[in-house]
């Protein structure tokens, strides 16, 4: 999809649908992960689940690594979570990792109907708030304030592609 690929990350209510939309919205290419690359599968072998779970919303390995081997555009941004990321995060030029604090994402979370969150199960606060503290289900890497207007997030992650691929 393009010369450069960057991987938009973070929490459940951080911005990465809304970050997608924008990018789209001002002519960028970008991929809604979730929407487009996810199902309900196994981390480690990628095997397809009959029931879904807290852990196994994945992405299509072979869909990843083919859309970022074309190189079509300039940039692709690839926006969404996916909890086997550690196989695929190697394909992309830096990843951005949307945060906000706690009281934000709360915020966040209460204005989403529950039929956005996991087939429309009710959101585990609980389990939300463990991966805020633990960050145990985002990758490593560029840290992007999400608090700010969706606008100045991707604004902010522009800037910061384009020093990437000038560094590069």
């Amino acid at each position: 999809m393009g010369r450069s690929n960057y991987l938009v990350e973070g929490l459940s209510g951080t911005g990465k649908t809304s970050v997608c939309d924008e990018l789209l919205r001002r002519g960028i290419q970008a991929i809604h992960g979730d929407r487009e690359l996810a199902y309900a599968g196994d981390r480690l072998t990628g095997e397809p689940l009959a029931t879904s779970g807290r852990d196994d919303h994945i992405w299509d390995v072979a869909k990843v690594r083919a859309l970022v081997a074309d190189q079509t555009h300039d940039r692709t941004f690839f926006c969404g979570g996916s909890r086997n990321f550690p196989v695929f995060v190697d394909a992309f030029d830096a990843v951005f990792v949307l945060e906000v604090d706690l009281p934000t994402l709360h915020r966040r979370l209460d204005e989403r109907p529950d039929t956005e969150w996991r087939d429309g199960v009710p959101t585990d606060r609980a389990l939300i708030e463990r991966w805020h503290r633990t960050k145990e289900t985002v990758p490593i890497g560029i840290p992007i304030d999400a608090t700010a207007p969706i606008e100045q997030v991707v604004d902010e992650i522009l800037r910061r592609s384009v020093a990437d691929e000038s560094a590069r």
